[in-house]
């Protein structure tokens, strides 16, 4: 039996979930229709979700059509939520997006169009809620033409068979094979499917249905068309691979690991590699779960093209390859925000850091840390919304009460211009000396490391010792203390002493090494900038363009089609976090406005930010800019500006640029 993977995406609202209850209805995998506003639907079974009407968690089902088998995703549309949604297209065959006949094309529409057309996956629309008052689908289905892609194609309403002439020139527009073949009238419709089906497999043909899922309308139809136009050919002869999507802990504290089987098959009982670094140890596979909605049934073992579940893989996180697939796939959305975790006795620390190492591991986003200086516990978010849930969570889950500090943008820091960084570590019966090249990187690039150091002058495991310590997390600038991005650190050489050097010294000189070439270098202060894009009417077009303007943002000439105008460009989040509402009453709610993290640029408001956070880099022992030597053995600190006199490697590297 064939096996595909479908996922269901939208903007919040767009009626998501009640058009997989059909699909699950209309092939007999369940006997009733739920819905949402009776809180009766087969995927959104948490009672957060039920509460709020919207899906937080990417949950799955299953069902079956005609000779395939439809594993499906229906993924959140809250813009809070988007990690878990993104989580989701790792593993997608095709998706299906929603799109309401009345709002049309929203803000979070566009930014799932653009990273399904990252990700490569095929994509078809469902025009939904033709029923409701004001509803368009004509307008809408321009919108997508126009906003979105102009291959995405009208299909017929009918269930019939046959392509029409208006389908088959739009066809041949689009492929020059096909030209020919529609000129000689050489091809028939059996001929025309295949070719629909390789277009649309390709990601250059995007069909469009419409429909009223709450009415039961057009359900049949795009069932129909979803068998014809759909196609995988995993091969299960072939060595296991899969990829990791989804990290969850059952009520017993078990945790439950999430695989698209990509090739081969995977049994229970079986040692599977996971993890890209070569020390990582196969883990036993303890068992295997087949999962449909909040339902399992365990299984021996599980074949190419399947979703399931196992027990037994303690590391892997959501994006890791596994099996014979050893890499991994980083979200494009992250958060931009963070916020402290506040909490009061009786409740204890060492709880609270359990609950949210357990989802640190469900959902990597957060970006759990520990402040050992302030003595705070800091989560990384999307957005308020995102922290309500969580408190639910915490008070429902694991019984601890907790609250949130206001979400504060999530600064970084970075230098502008090369600097070498050096560190000793000599302590009494301890030795280790490191010296670093420091260079901007590439926007975006994160933490780089590159060894160019010389066996003859440190030991293989000695520079592989640098090079991790240097790529933890953790690393903060010394202008607000945030974290480090976009450096590009060189081993050039280092030092240990037979007798003297242990487990931890060049983790001490490696540190030291960095902080001194920071303490040296232009420090740059980063805030994260998104990408804008607003559909309004063009009597709004001044006024937006002022509260873009005001907002340090900037703007190309905006795209006039009628009385309707298009303006993209670039703001800082911190200007623009909140323009939704704005907009809303700037428009009279017909502007649309979309917004996604686009990178990282300097700060427009660098020293206000610094004030207001008052960071004394000097305030932290576990990162201290001097080194430390012995003499007559004593040992004796030396400040940053005196380390590089004293070190015992000569620094002949050239000139720093």
């Amino acid at each position: 039996m064939n096996n595909i993977t479908i996922g269901l995406l939208a903007h919040v609202d767009a009626g998501k979930t009640t058009f997989a209850e059909q699909l699950l209805y209309h092939t007999q995998a369940i006997r009733s229709r739920g819905r949402v506003d009776h809180k009766d639907t087969f995927l959104d079974t948490h009672e957060i979700e039920k509460a709020r009407g919207i899906t937080v968690f990417a949950d799955q089902a299953e069902f079956i059509y005609g000779d395939t088998r439809y594993f499906l995703l229906d993924t959140p549309g809250h813009v809070d939520f988007s990690p878990e949604m993104e989580r989701a297209l790792q593993v997608l065959d095709y998706a299906v997006v929603i799109v309401s006949a009345v709002e049309g094309v929203e803000g979070h529409t566009e930014t799932v169009w653009q990273l399904l057309r990252s990700h490569g996956i095929p994509t078809f629309f469902f025009i939904n809620k033709t029923d409701r008052t004001g509803a368009d689908p004509q307008r809408v289905f321009a919108e997508i033409r126009s906003g979105l892609s102009s291959s995405a194609v009208l299909l017929p309403q009918s269930e019939s068979g046959e392509i029409s002439e208006e389908l088959r020139v739009f066809l041949a527009e689009r492929d020059e094979r096909l030209l020919d073949a529609y000129f000689e009238g050489a091809m028939n419709d059996a001929g025309w499917r295949e070719a629909m089906r390789s277009m649309v497999r390709e990601g250059t043909l995007f069909p469009c249905m419409a429909g009223s899922a709450l009415l039961d309308v057009g359900i049949d139809v795009f069932l129909d068309r979803l068998k014809s136009l759909t196609v995988t050919d995993y091969d299960a002869g072939l060595p296991f691979a899969g990829r990791v999507y989804k990290i969850r802990h059952d009520e017993k504290g078990t945790r439950i690991t999430y695989i698209k089987a990509l090739q081969g098959v995977l049994k229970v009982r079986e040692e599977l590699n996971c993890g890209a670094s070569e020390e990582a140890e196969p883990e036993r596979i303890t068992g295997i779960r087949k999962v449909n909605g909040l339902k399992y049934v365990s299984v021996d073992w599980a074949a190419a093209g399947e979703l399931f579940a196992v027990t037994g893989l303690s590391a892997v996180r959501p994006g890791d390859g596994v099996g014979v697939l050893q890499d991994r796939r980083d979200s494009e959305l992250v958060p931009t925000l963070k916020s402290k975790v506040l909490f009061e006795p009786p409740v204890h620390l060492k709880e609270v850091l359990t609950a949210f190492q357990l989802l640190g591991a469900e959902d990597p986003s957060l970006n759990v840390s520990w402040d050992m200086t302030l003595q705070e516990l800091h989560i990384q978010v999307m957005g308020q919304i995102q922290l309500e849930i969580l408190e639910q969570i915490l008070r429902e889950r694991f019984m601890i009460p907790v609250a949130f500090g206001p979400p504060e943008i999530l600064y970084k820091e970075t230098i502008a211009a090369p600097v070498f960084g050096c560190g000793h570590f000599e302590p009494l019966k301890h030795y280790a000396e490191v010296l670093l090249r420091m260079e901007p990187g590439e926007r975006g690039s994160g933490l780089v490391f590159v060894n160019k150091c010389h066996p003859d002058d440190l030991a293989a495991g000695y520079q592989h010792q640098v090079g991790q310590y240097l790529l933890e997390s953790g690393h903060h600038g010394l202008l607000t203390g945030s974290p480090l991005t976009d450096l590009r650190m060189t081993l050039l050489s280092g030092r240990a002493h037979n007798k003297h050097t242990h487990g931890g010294d060049f983790r001490e000189a490696a540190l030291r090494a960095l902080r001194q070439g920071l303490e040296q270098a232009e420090n740059i202060l980063l805030e994260p900038v998104y990408d804008l894009k607003i559909r309004i009417d063009t009597d709004d077009l001044g006024k937006v363009m002022t509260d873009i303007q005001q907002a340090n943002g900037s703007f190309g000439p905006p795209e006039i089609t009628g009385t309707k105008a298009v303006i993209t460009g670039k703001v800082p989040v911190a200007t623009f976090l909140n323009y939704g509402v704005r907009l809303a009453a700037v428009t009279q709610g017909k502007g649309a406005l979309s917004l996604k993290v686009a990178e990282y640029q300097p700060c427009h408001q660098t020293e206000s930010v610094i004030a207001l956070k008052n960071y004394n880099k000097d305030a932290d022992p576990a990162y201290p800019s001097s080194s430390v030597f012995c003499a007559k053995g004593q040992s004796y600190s030396v400040p940053w500006d005196e380390a590089q006199a004293h070190m015992h490697i000569k620094n002949d590297f050239g000139p720093i640029s």
